[in-house]
């Protein structure tokens, strides 16, 4: 690779771009070396170099707070934000949304990657950011880019063993997120929701509670002149639908317990119908769902009009048909999270190579043998963890052969492509440069880096 030291440099202990075109022209190799490097520090130091030196050039991580903020006031209305989690061959995704966000003039989108998929993507927050941002430069992107903790869930049965370690280990999860420039976090309690209490609001007391609680440590340590944009969640996605009863006694529950003094939440997430990855047939077919877009337009006018937030989230909706997305936009739901849509596509690909895809089956199968349940097909129990094949095979699905990328990444670009489209969020380039201020955050160089440099 290009001597890095010939176009980035340390100037007042801050990163500095000297050449752009060279940072662009080296970026491919740049952010592969840092995924891919054996040495933790090192690749540490390399993962905020391209960080840092993206800020410099003027693609900022930001928080969609504000612009969140005048949504709830009703500024901005008519579309829904994309919220996409990338699994797999997260660097080629990322690099077809911004070409997509650049050509389609589109501001209102955002990276997101939840507690779970970390794990078995292999991704760790101070990666995915960067990996983001290199697709960025890659594409001469510049603005706002809004990277997002999504369903940092707290887990029932370790909660129930002890509560404290859960809550200890969602502050240790935020902490790393935030110090990754991650400023959006949706917080998911709602697996603490005890239906056997007699009232909704003593039935979301724990979920708000500690919603609440985690609340509170954001505001503690997000960086001078950051806001996080912070979500909470009424409804565990794939059970029974949200109601506007559940959502008042959730928001009027935790605006009693939060510290008054300082920002609460910006949008609440909701179930009305979907489950995350779609329903499975024994075939391995998708069943057709069935979305109640009433009660979620309710749902978003109650959060917006009552308690000035963004609206209502929609999860698990990338399986949904075509048809459905522009339901998103009528009914003003805030925001909509996508995932295992762009999974599918991915290995249905008729460009996926077989002989590849067979030998992440037969790990996922051998693996993962004891996850089958005693229902479920061949097909079925594939389906729900193929998921599970991307961390261990990181390195062989970003060294697929460039045309057989190339095509899987077009199938995936004519998907970003339609959703941009039919969530309404063409051209609003504009008004998210107008709505969220830059604000870079001082980061240290760390030592590793300055040996570089």
């Amino acid at each position: 690779m290009k001597d890095i030291k010939s176009f980035i440099k340390i100037t007042d202990n801050k990163i500095k771009v000297t050449n752009k075109d060279a940072l662009k022209a080296s970026i491919d190799e740049l952010i592969s070396d840092a995924v891919f490097n054996q040495d933790e520090e090192k690749k540490k130091a390399l993962l905020r170099l391209i960080i840092e030196a993206a800020k410099d050039i003027n693609i900022i991580p930001s928080s969609i707070q504000n612009f969140y903020m005048e949504m709830g006031k009703g500024r901005h209305k008519g579309f829904t934000v994309p919220a996409i989690n990338i699994r797999g061959l997260t660097y080629d995704a990322a690099k077809a949304i911004f070409r997509k966000a650049n050509e389609m003039s589109v501001g209102a989108f955002i990276f997101e990657i939840a507690r779970s998929e970390i794990g078995y993507t292999a991704q760790r927050p101070l990666e995915y950011s960067a990996v983001v941002l290199a697709a960025a430069i890659r594409e001469g992107f510049e603005g706002p880019v809004f990277i997002q903790g999504d369903h940092f869930q707290i887990s029932g049965k370790r909660y129930a063993e002890s509560q404290q370690a859960e809550i200890d280990y969602l502050h240790g999860l935020i902490k790393e997120a935030i110090d990754a420039e991650f400023y959006n976090i949706d917080i998911d309690a709602s697996t603490t929701v005890d239906l056997s209490k007699p009232t909704v609001k003593e039935q979301q007391k724990p979920n708000y509670t500690i919603t609440a609680t985690l609340t509170n440590y954001i505001r503690e340590i997000e960086p001078e002149g950051i806001t996080v944009s912070v979500g909470g969640e009424i409804g565990e996605i794939g059970k029974s639908n949200s109601t506007v009863e559940e959502l008042k006694a959730f928001l009027d529950g935790f605006g009693e317990t939060v510290n008054k003094n300082l920002t609460g939440l910006s949008k609440i997430s909701v179930q009305t119908g979907t489950s995350h990855g779609g329903v499975v047939l024994p075939d391995g077919t998708l069943a057709q769902v069935k979305i109640d877009f009433e009660a979620l337009r309710k749902l978003s006018d109650a959060a917006r009009k009552e308690y000035g937030l963004a609206g209502a989230v929609q999860h698990g909706a990338s399986t949904l048909p075509e048809s459905a997305f522009g339901k998103f936009a009528e009914t003003e739901t805030a925001e909509v999270h996508l995932a295992t849509g762009f999974q599918n596509i991915i290995y249905d690909s008729k460009y996926m190579p077989a002989d590849f895809k067979a030998e992440v089956y037969e790990f996922i199968k051998k693996e993962f043998a004891k996850e089958k349940k005693e229902n479920q097909t061949e097909e079925q129990f594939i389906y729900s963890t193929r998921k599970k094949g991307f961390g261990p095979f990181k390195k062989k699905w970003w060294g697929l052969q460039a045309e057989i990328k190339a095509g899987i990444i077009a199938e995936l670009e004519k998907r970003f492509e339609l959703l941009f489209e039919k969530l309404n969020v063409v051209n609003t380039k504009d008004i998210i440069n107008k709505s969220i201020s830059k604000t870079f955050v001082r980061k240290e160089i760390p030592e590793a880096l300055k040996e570089l440099l």
